[in-house]
Order: C-alpha cells, then sequence, then structure tokens
C-alpha cells in the first residue's frame, strides 16, 4: 500500500485512532468479488484518495444489503442481512454513505430506514459531480474524451427507482466529450436485463435478450464508449457488445474510470 492513491482505511482502524471518515464508501459484491468492477472500485478509490476525501471502508465487515434476496421473494434472508449491516453501520455512528451500485444506493436509502438504518447516502455520480462543481476535481478542456462519442445508459435502480438522471450526464460532459443519447433514455430507459434478481438466472425464453436489445439501441448512436454506473448494468452490456463482436472498437466503462482516466489516474 505504498501507493497512495491506493490508501483505503477500514472503519475499524479509523475507530481504533478515534478518528471519523467524511463518508463511508460501501464497496458492495460487485465492487469487492466481480473481477470486472473491481477496477471500478479501485478508480474510485484513486479519486477518492487525490482529491483528498477522507473516506473508509468496512473491509470484512461488510455485507450483501439483501437486495437480491429481497427481489428473488426471500423477504426473511433480506431481514436477516439488512439487520446484520444496520447493526454494524449504527455501532459506528455512521451518518454519511457513498456507493457505485445504484442496487446498494436504493436499498440502503430506502429500505434500511424502516428496519432502523436511516442514512444519508450518495450515488457515486453524485457525489463525482459535487467534486466536479466544487472545483475539487478539474478536467482540463480538450482532454482525451473531446469529440468522442459516448452514450450513457440509465441504471432502472438509479434512474426511474431514484430520479437520478442528471448527475451522471453533468459527470460525462464534464468530460467535454460528444454526449449522444439512445432513443430510449431517462424515464423511457430500457432495463439491460439484470434487476429484479434476473442478474443471477438465465432469461426467459423469447426472441431476444434485453441487454442485447439494450445494446443494439447503444450501437445505433454511433459511441464508441458506453458509460453506465452500476455493476449489473456492466455485466449485461459489456456481455452485449461481445454478442455483437463489437469489443475491439466499443468500449463499456464506468463514470469512475472514465473521470480516472481523464485525470491521469488509470
Amino acid at each position: 500500500m505504498s501507493d497512495v492513491s491506493y490508501s483505503v482505511p477500514t472503519l475499524a482502524e479509523l475507530a481504533s485512532k478515534g478518528e471519523t471518515p467524511e463518508v463511508l464508501f460501501w464497496v458492495g459484491c460487485a465492487g469487492s468479488f466481480d473481477e470486472r468492477y473491481k477496477r471500478v472500485t479501485k478508480a474510485f478509490v484513486k479519486i477518492l484518495n487525490t482529491v483528498n476525501v477522507k473516506f473508509a471502508v468496512l473491509g470484512t465487515e461488510e455485507t450483501c444489503t439483501g437486495d437480491p434476496a429481497r427481489r428473488a421473494g426471500n423477504e426473511f434472508l433480506f431481514q436477516m442481512q439488512a439487520m446484520s449491516n444496520i447493526q454494524v453501520l449504527n455501532g459506528y455512528g455512521v451518518k454519511k454513505v457513498v456507493t457505485a451500485c445504484p442496487h446498494c444506493f436504493n436499498t440502503i436509502k430506502n429500505e434500511y430506514p424502516e428496519l432502523g438504518g436511516t442514512y444519508e447516502v450518495i450515488h457515486h455520480s453524485t457525489f463525482l459531480q459535487t467534486l466536479i462543481g466544487e472545483g475539487r476535481i478539474t478536467l482540463k478542456e480538450g482532454g482525451s474524451f473531446k469529440g468522442k462519442k459516448i452514450t450513457y445508459h440509465d441504471s432502472c435502480y438509479l434512474g426511474r427507482a431514484n430520479n437520478v438522471y442528471e448527475a451522471p450526464r453533468a459527470v460525462l460532459e464534464a468530460l467535454d466529450a460528444d454526449l449522444v443519447e439512445m432513443k430510449r433514455c431517462r424515464t423511457t430507459g430500457l432495463c439491460c436485463g439484470a434487476g429484479g434478481g434476473q442478474m443471477f438466472k438465465e432469461p426467459e425464453k423469447g426472441t431476444k435478450d434485453i441487454n442485447v436489445e439494450r445494446t443494439e439501441e447503444a450501437l445505433a448512436t454511433g459511441a464508441t464508449t458506453i458509460a453506465v454506473a452500476c455493476p449489473f448494468c456492466m455485466t449485461m452490456m459489456s456481455d452485449g457488445v461481445k454478442n455483437k463482436e463489437r469489443e475491439a472498437d466499443v468500449q463499456v466503462k464506468d463514470l469512475a474510470e472514465l473521470i480516472a482516466e481523464a485525470q491521469g489516474l488509470s
């Protein structure tokens, strides 16, 4: 951990020194275990360290929010997982949580309060937008993304479930790129096909998988980068690009990766 950009303290470490972080970074299952999404976690951590945001993670004390269990119909398991997390969060006196996963964001923000866990919960797209707005993240005009076409795929749990549409777009516009919208976007955006527990099962029989349909819409914009802000969307859109054999010329990237790249942190 000699590289300052990878300094990741745990809440337990800070608590032992009598220190309190500005925010708790809730990493999530995908950010912790999925090889592709680990790169998003690293990119976000580099940004936080570069702009001197005092943050901490729970480390091994963090467990699944229970979102997949509840969506799949196992309410008992959801409540067990949620209560366990709330006990840990409340034990540390956590007030502010930031996460790169809309599923974790939605669950902790909207579903934990009824079980005794009330926190200020921010999705990383909004957090990044704030850092850019405050001038803490500075991106020079005419950077590596200038003139490049980027399209943004709205996550259902970020967009329609929580009405966060502008923050991700504001982040992309700060890159000085050419943001091109798909026909179905914002309130009429099309799901990638992974929400509601669908991520963990094979799709029902039909004429076309949803993620392929959505990828076709993204490719139709002529964009060379498909920006996402959700690990589930990342997997589904990446699989869609593979299905269309466009991996050589179209990349699927998270907002944090794009900002880190623009800052020369990648």
